[in-house]
């Protein structure tokens, strides 16, 4: 017998073996699994009615709310394919990814009223304009109002083309213009199933979204968590408070951090206020973390804390560094190096460290190589890309543009993406090694170091560092701090202290390429070292 594989079967699972079970928690509002399934059927059931068809583009322009997780099955029940939208985009941006789109529906929070009005005049692909929560004068109807309109019918999954996109998320353009990632039915199947393979599951599981959904480490998360059952507590904004309180309130488990957020938490003064010992396993992503960081949040947070690496275009997961059979740690430090790492394939999982030539590199955790990979979770294709999408599918392996080191454990390191590779005098810097050893510095809350301009060098490392609330640093005394870390040539040649947030795309990852541009446009003030 052979069923196509969709994330429908999933719901439709979780309604029968969790039907009483609350499923999903937004605000003062929850629902059990019965009942948020049968929202996701009416949601359907409206979109049909309102003329929406096979393969139309049905775009959410929202923070994460139990709305836009209920896009996540009823848009796709529909037989359309929902589109969560990065809600930090400009005005341009959001226009140029709903025109590329072709978007027939929008639905959005109020929030975005005034961004909306904007949209309508310049966006005629869209025919319908959707509140999620009050009537706004931007929309035609609210989300209520199409739920209502709708009939508890069920789907008729098995008539569904498991090779059909159900997903289309948009890259986040931390390196370039956005691009459209297709993601098929089956392909979201399978992530979650490697998924739940390889991730250790509390018997209780309670899953805090704490990363949008727009974004890869978000999207990863509700087919996972609604295959098995676990009860879903929607962040809708992340802000330190309200997610140890939503911990503490909830009893959660699990719960996903990039690490500007993870440091958020560890310097907010309400901490020790909140009750977090429920937590289980906090899993890492979006960019790299450091040893430092991993055993400063275990030894908060009491749990198991560990990198994972994936891209949009991989559904996302790719890697884990959860503990794996077989690895003795030689020593604590051994275990955060390990757990800060890239980490090893997940099920289902191939990677390679290659060279140019598509040769692997040795697996000697020094020789530098480009990750490329091969699974069932990659991509359909970049959406009205052909020639895009051949450029990163080759020869059957899917090219990342992540260059790292591989051991004979198979452990990856990321050492930085290929555009963002300093090099200085001949010598190849990572960006992300300067990094983590600025991270390691008592008085430093976030840091990014680009490649700048220099008439000797070429280029030379320069470092944006932004200090912890009343903590500071000198130039000189970082300096002297790096000194005992890094070899000279990989020392920032220009350090920048900043006084707010370094700029980050709509997942907190810094938008490096901003601040590259920065220095070779001689925009940037620079202090010389």
């Amino acid at each position: 017998m052979k069923l196509p594989l969709t994330p429908i079967r999933y719901l439709y699972r979780a309604m029968d073996v969790f039907a009483r079970k609350v499923g999903v928690v937004c605000g003062d509002k929850q629902f059990t699994y019965l009942q948020f399934g049968q929202r996701c059927e009416r949601l359907a059931s409206g979109f049909k009615k309102l003329g929406v068809q096979p393969g139309d583009r049905v775009a959410y322009l929202s923070f994460n709310t139990h709305q836009l997780l209920e896009g996540y099955y009823g848009v796709v029940m529909a037989g359309a394919i929902v589109m969560p939208i990065n809600v930090r985009l400009s005005l341009s941006e959001l226009q140029t990814v709903l025109n590329h789109s072709g978007a027939r529906v929008l639905l959005f929070e109020t929030d975005f009223g005034a961004t909306v009005e904007s949209l309508r005049e310049n966006c005629p692909s869209i025919e319908h304009y959707i509140s999620l929560d009050d009537l706004h004068p931007a929309a035609g109807m609210t989300s209520h109002e199409l739920i209502a309109s709708g009939d508890p019918a069920s789907v008729d999954w098995t008539a569904i083309d498991e090779d059909s996109v159900a997903e289309l998320f948009y890259t986040s353009g931390s390196t370039g213009t956005p691009k459209g990632v297709a993601l098929t039915h089956r392909s979201l199947y399978l992530h979650a199933l490697y998924a739940a393979a390889t991730i250790p599951i509390s018997p209780n599981l309670v899953d805090l979204h704490t990363i949008p959904l727009f974004h890869a480490n978000g999207w990863g998360r509700p087919q996972f968590s609604t295959f098995l059952g676990s009860k879903q507590v929607m962040v809708r904004r992340f802000e330190p408070v309200a997610v140890l309180r939503l911990i503490a309130e909830h009893k959660a488990t699990d719960m996903s951090l990039v690490p500007t957020m993870a440091n958020a938490l560890l310097a907010c003064p309400q901490l020790d206020i909140h009750d977090t010992t429920s937590l289980k396993t906090i899993l890492l992503g979006g960019a790299a973390s450091s040893p430092t960081l991993v055993e400063r949040l275990e030894s908060v947070f009491c749990c198991t804390v560990a990198s994972g690496y994936g891209l949009s275009e991989t559904s996302p997961i790719l890697t884990t560094a959860l503990p794996k059979a077989g690895i003795v740690y030689a020593s604590d430090e051994d275990r955060f190096r390990r757990q800060s790492s890239t980490g090893w394939p997940v099920v289902g999982v191939e990677v390679r460290v290659v060279d140019p030539n598509g040769v692997d590199v040795p697996r000697d955790a020094d020789t530098m190589g480009e990750i490329i990979t091969r699974c069932d979770n990659v991509m359909d294709g970049y959406f009205r890309e052909p020639e895009a999408t051949a450029a990163v599918i080759r020869d059957g392996w899917f090219h990342t543009g992540d260059m790292a080191v591989w051991d004979e454990d198979l452990y990856l390191r990321i050492v930085d993406r290929k555009k963002e590779i300093i090099i200085s005098g001949g010598e190849n810097i990572s960006s992300i090694e300067v990094e983590k050893a600025i991270y390691a510095h008592p008085a430093v809350m976030e840091c990014a170091v680009v490649a700048a301009p220099d008439s000797k060098w070429g280029e030379v490392p320069a470092a944006l560092v932004v200090c912890k609330e009343g903590a500071s640093v000198t130039q000189e005394e970082l300096l002297a701090f790096l000194e005992e870390r890094l070899g000279r040539f990989k020392l920032p040649r220009i350090i920048r202290f900043e006084s707010e947030p370094l700029p980050k795309t709509g997942t907190g990852k810094i938008r490096k390429n901003v601040l590259r541009e920065g220095f070779w446009a001689g925009k940037a003030d620079r202090i010389q070292g």
